[in-house]
């Protein structure tokens, strides 16, 4: 495990990080966009950073990878300018819980072309619906990947099994989804209280995305995976991904028509599936699993998962959090980091729905170890380790942008009030009359607004368009190329000696 003095200016210096960025496209009335992925944008299937999550109406904007913060979030705001040029009358909106919801059959799934490859990402999909419902499937968050030059698989797992036993941080100092419309949780039972025409809240929620009305399965929890090392990582993976799962085998690859119904009838149709916090990665091969690729080159870069979208910021994130996110990994990564077990990781889920509905409580009190303790406390306990972080790398860049982050956390704590979450719920009752859906449509407006404002030269524009014409044709030619028939894809791809290391 490295230490503080591991941590050489070589070493920070090499720190990379890259966003990914989902977004549901919305009308001027704050419903859910029905139309198709705008051609204008290209192939969501090829294009390298504009693409689509779950639903045809769910963009998903990608950065490549940076050495800089300023560097990566400068890419991320010309995609967005691209994409806003071309939405004509949509929007992007800017809250991680949906906007106005249409009936969950009617949510259109992701399309992708007639590509073995693309035909899978949409089946995929409609698997998605059928084993969680489409609407759960709406919700949009940053993904936030980050690596460190010189780890093994044992530092990123070190790293990872901290994260989750200190995410409630991030929940409580960045979470802005204390409230959402009632169209998401129609027909299904909840402990949410009204709060104004059509909306529902938890007056101290800080994620409500990260609660049980999230990304939660029961059918998941029994997966148990534990964090102990890249073997037994994998080793759960590999088991969920074989395993028949009684009421996904009741849903049947297939429907009385014989159209598809999902990818397979196991537990998880394929890796992605997996909901978690954090995710070690490994930049694939084409046609490669992503099980395999872990298991034969190890651990290349973590993804944080966490991270609602913030309806403050233009870009969903700014500056300040991804340096707070720098330190935030760096301190999970030189802290002692002790094997994780069944019972705490049980304890963990409860001390994440906790904080996600109920977090800014002043009293509070998580699980750690056989004790209860305040959050606050134990948060406080974090930002001072984090400190000694902070000025490394502030010394490194020659800067103080990292000890002011953390000093804005500091403050997060000291005035709870000031984070994102009671933010949002404070301007929807005063400016709003509680109205979730007209908050976010009103800063959904605001940030199409300054994003329009900002200069963006013929030849940025003339770019984009070109990547988006490129992207058109390397779909037609995936789709040109193909040989076989989709069920043999199917079968293949899935065969479970894909998973396995080569002998």
């Amino acid at each position: 495990m490295p230490r503080l003095h591991d941590l050489t200016p070589d070493r920070l210096r090499g720190i990379r990080r890259g966003i990914e960025k989902e977004s549901l496209r919305a009308n001027a009335d704050g419903a859910l966009a029905m139309t198709p992925h705008p051609a204008a944008l290209g192939s969501a299937l090829t294009h390298p950073h504009i693409t689509t999550d779950f639903s045809e109406s769910q963009l998903e904007l990608i950065t490549g990878v940076h050495a800089g913060v300023e560097d990566c979030l400068d890419e991320l705001r010309r995609v967005h300018q691209f994409v806003y040029r071309e939405l004509r009358d949509e929007l992007l909106w800017v809250g991680s819980m949906p906007c106005r919801l249409p009936g969950d059959e009617t949510i259109p799934l992701g399309r992708y072309g007639t590509s073995n490859v693309g035909r899978a990402k949409s089946v995929y999909r409609m698997g998605l619906g059928h084993r969680y419902g489409r609407r759960m499937q709406t919700i949009s968050g940053i993904h936030y990947n980050w690596s460190l030059p010189g780890l093994e698989d044992a530092d990123h797992f070190a790293l990872i099994r901290n994260f989750r036993r200190h995410s409630f941080l991030l929940l409580y100092l960045f979470g802005a989804s204390p409230a959402l419309c009632s169209t998401f949780v129609e027909g299904r039972q909840h402990e949410l209280q009204p709060i104004g025409s059509g909306s529902l809240h938890m007056p101290h929620g800080t994620s409500l995305r990260m609660g049980r009305l999230g990304y939660q399965s029961d059918a998941q929890a029994s997966i148990h995976a534990s964090f102990n090392s890249l073997d037994s990582y994998a080793a759960s993976l590999h088991e969920a991904l074989t395993r028949p799962y009684p009421a996904y085998q009741a849903i049947g690859v297939h429907n009385l028509g014989g159209e598809y119904n999902q990818l397979a009838t196991t537990l998880l149709q394929i890796e992605n599936e997996f909901y978690g916090t954090i995710r070690p990665k490994r930049t694939i091969h084409p046609g490669e699993r992503p099980l395999h690729a872990l298991r034969e080159r190890g651990v290349e870069y973590i993804e944080v998962r966490c991270m609602d979208l913030d309806p403050f910021e233009p870009l969903g994130i700014n500056a300040a959090t991804m340096r707070f996110l720098d330190v935030f990994l760096l301190h999970c990564l030189v802290s002692e980091s002790p094997p994780d077990t069944p019972d705490e990781i049980a304890a963990l889920a409860r001390n994440q729905h906790r904080t996600a509905s109920h977090g800014r409580e002043p009293r509070l009190q998580l699980e750690r170890g056989r004790d209860e303790v305040p959050l606050l406390g134990w948060a406080e306990e974090l930002l001072r380790e984090f400190r000694p972080l902070a000025e490394r790398l502030d010394a490194v860049h020659g800067t103080a942008d990292y000890s002011d982050a953390l000093a804005i956390a500091q403050q997060r704590l000291q005035q709870p009030e000031s984070t994102p979450s009671a933010r949002a719920l404070q301007v929807m009752q005063a400016d709003f009359e509680g109205s979730f859906a007209a908050f976010v449509l009103a800063q959904s407006e605001q940030t199409r607004t300054q994003l329009l404002a900002l200069p963006f030269p013929v030849e940025m524009a003339t770019a984009c368009k070109a990547e988006a014409l490129t992207s058109v044709a390397q779909q037609r030619a995936l789709e040109a190329a193909d040989s076989g028939d989709f069920e043999a894809f199917r079968v293949a791809y899935l065969s479970p000696e894909r998973l396995a290391l080569a002998a």
